[in-house]
């Protein structure tokens, strides 16, 4: 390879994995690594991880992919992360880890949740840190351990979130940025900074956070133990990197005004960026800084998305199964096709993806999955089609939501395994009435944390300028004006069964 390349290592760091890819400057995958590790849950609703068990995945990650590309270590001119948000990571005087990390998906909290409600009062909380308190969120794991393990919270003096553990044995700083540090609950999310208000009355001592930048903003440097241990240069820039979906907007190129994109992965999240802040005073939606700096962005989270037709799949489509495995295609496939076999409407069948309460709009976790409509005439494939069609329904009404806050979007993008079915895509592109398109790298969150090393190695002016330079978008799906009208109707009715259903899955939850 010849040495005058130069390259960008990004790292994503996930909850069932890590993936370090090394792209070249024009946003190209080189080379990259995965290496996955366990989640433990010691009781129901709980969820941790071993925070070395991210460092040596990014330690061995990054050695697998300078191998296999042959880049001189020189050549490698920043290095970004992506990471899980809100887990919390706790560190002693010595900088070693004292116990397990709580992780994004735990609910332990609700308890601590109720009491930082109680002590901030519901509405400062969501002025300051633009978001209720929520289980997911970092400062409720604090208060729980501080009451529950107070041995282990007498001896923390370091609160890092996963991705800033990683980049303190590669840099020994201990620093955050602020797309990941907005899902903490103690960050003043319009000025940028940690809330000194939210910390007082929470009563947590300012000195064990970590010091705050922008996302692409140089934190450390590659120390000579991690450049022996990594293959890495010492002195090689890393810099803040982001949030897994602040950094999925970068590497997607949702980092302008008029911006949005929708994943169907397991859950479903439409996120749209926003040159101003704008906060959903009901707390439906969730705000955080951009990792475009001086930016936010306005996300919101359903929890059953792809959920939903894996669950159909799993549960209806055993044959599909069969033959898609006989045909050496994805049962997905055949599902599609058979899907369209059904009209707009599944023949007045309409399906409420609640499978697992939800989050995004409704905040209610007592909501369950409906068939609404349900007679003699309908076939699996009806089914199948309300559930696709259902699922799509609950991302519209959160784009409402973002529509209602000013966040307006001229077009989407379409993330997540649900994003590669064309008929998916067409039916949001009706649904939405927006044309929807794909990116054509898969990369994303580690594509993110490259272009933002990028930037703060001075390769790159500006992360929506190398985003026009790296990212490259496939052909549009415009929207077909009949079918959004006849969508019309059936949204319409599916907004109105929720508040008809609110009362009863309350009484069945309570049974």
């Amino acid at each position: 390879m010849s040495s005058q390349k130069e390259y960008l290592l990004g790292i994503d760091l996930g909850t069932s994995g890590t993936k370090t890819v090394l792209f070249d400057t024009d946003g190209n995958a080189v080379a990259s690594a995965l290496v996955e590790y366990p989640m433990y849950q010691p009781k129901n609703g709980w969820a941790e991880q071993d925070p070395k068990d991210w460092w040596n995945a990014a330690r061995d990650t990054i050695r697998q992919v300078l191998e296999d590309s042959g880049a001189a270590p020189a050549a490698v001119k920043g290095l970004g992360i992506s990471g899980q948000m809100h887990g919390l990571v706790m560190l002693d005087e010595n900088g070693e880890v004292l116990r397990n990390s709580i992780i994004w998906c735990d609910q332990r909290t609700q308890a601590e949740c109720d009491e930082i409600t109680e002590k901030i009062g519901k509405e400062r909380l969501i002025e300051i840190t633009a978001n209720p308190a929520l289980t997911g969120f970092t400062a409720g794991k604090i208060l729980w351990v501080r009451k529950n393990e107070p041995e282990i919270y007498e001896k923390c003096r370091h609160i890092l979130l996963p991705k800033d553990y990683v980049r303190y044995m590669l840099t020994g700083e201990f620093a955050t940025e602020v797309s990941d540090a907005s899902g903490m609950q103690l960050l003043d999310v319009k000025n940028r900074c940690w809330s000194r208000e939210v910390l007082e009355k929470l009563e947590i001592d300012p000195s064990l956070l970590a010091k705050m930048y922008e996302s692409p903003e140089v934190t450390g440097t590659v120390t000579a133990e991690a450049a022996a241990l990594t293959g890495l240069k010492e002195g090689t820039p890393v810099v803040g990197g982001a949030g897994d979906n602040a950094a999925a907007a970068v590497g997607t190129g949702v980092v302008e005004e008029g911006k949005a994109f929708t994943t169907l992965g397991t859950s479903g999240v439409v996120f749209a960026h926003s040159d101003s802040v704008t906060i959903d005073p009901k707390g439906r939606v969730h705000t955080f800084c951009s990792a475009v700096p001086g930016c936010w962005t306005v996300m919101s989270c359903t929890l059953s998305a792809g959920l939903s037709l894996k669950w159909f799949r799993d549960t209806f489509c055993g044959e599909e199964k069969a033959v898609a495995a006989g045909m050496g295609v994805d049962p997905y496939y055949l599902m599609d096709k058979q899907a369209e076999k059904s009209p707009i409407g599944a023949n007045r069948l309409i399906y409420l993806p609640y499978l697992m309460g939800e989050r995004s709009p409704l905040l209610d976790p007592s909501a369950r999955g409906v068939f609404f409509g349900l007679s003699a005439i309908h076939t699996k494939y009806d089914m199948l089609r309300a559930v696709m069609e259902g699922v799509i329904y609950s991302q519209r009404e959160c784009l409402d939501i973002l529509r209602g806050m000013g966040v307006v979007s001229s077009e989407m993008l379409a993330c997540g395994g649900g994003g590669s079915s064309p008929f998916w895509r067409q039916m949001m592109a009706d649904v939405y009435g927006l044309p929807v398109k794909t990116v054509a790298n898969k990369e994303g969150p580690a594509l993110g944390a490259a272009i933002l090393a990028g930037v703060g190695a001075g390769v790159y002016k500006s992360v929506p300028e190398a985003c026009r330079q790296v990212i490259h978008v496939n052909p549009a799906q415009p929207p077909i004006g009949e079918n959004h009208w006849q969508y019309e109707k059936y949204y319409e009715i599916y907004r109105s069964l929720y508040p008809a259903l609110k009362e009863s899955f309350s009484s069945l939850a309570a049974l």
